[in-house]
């Protein structure tokens, strides 16, 4: 059963990425149209860079928790590849875990100021509420994969199972 919520969890994660992933095309078109406009018509985009930084917050936070699925972030190993197994797998669950607090609390307060949001953009009056509702998304999926990596350390712990 814990390997088919698995699977479901992160299928979810990676097709919400997917989807958000397309946002990066017309953010390229609207930057590229943005700059040449600018430097060769002296005539930029109105908004230009408002519209682009709410594009960039959603691909950015859809993308964290895939990035955690696939094991993308960065990771210092110098001094836990050299300790036993065990040793390392309980650090890794004690990192997993100060994570998982972590975002928990990041994912409760972005909660609590996407509800309570009135604000809009300077340029294009465009509601800020929507992207402040992708942090407690983008923080449940993530809290998601950290849970599944909890597990798959404590698991590996309870096991004995040296080899990755």
């Amino acid at each position: 059963m814990l390997s088919s919520l698995k699977k479901y969890i992160q299928y979810g994660t990676l097709s919400l990425c997917a989807l958000c992933m397309f946002i990066l095309i017309p953010l390229m078109l609207l930057t590229t149209v943005d700059v040449i406009g600018r430097t060769f018509f002296a005539q930029p985009i109105p908004g230009a860079v408002e519209i682009s930084s709410y594009m960039l917050a959603v691909f950015i936070l859809t993308g964290l928790a895939y990035t955690q699925q696939v094991k993308g972030n960065v990771q210092v190993e110098f001094f836990v590849a050299k300790m036993p197994f065990r040793l390392r797998y309980s650090i890794n669950a004690l990192t997993t875990l100060l994570s998982l607090f972590v975002i928990c609390l990041i994912t409760w307060q972005g909660g609590i100021e996407a509800l309570h949001d009135t604000t809009v953009s300077d340029m294009h009056r465009i509601p800020r509420w929507p992207f402040k509702a992708l942090v407690p998304l983008a923080g449940f999926l993530l809290c998601l994969e950290l849970g599944i990596d909890l597990v798959h350390h404590l698991a590996r712990i309870i096991r004995n199972e040296p080899h990755d």
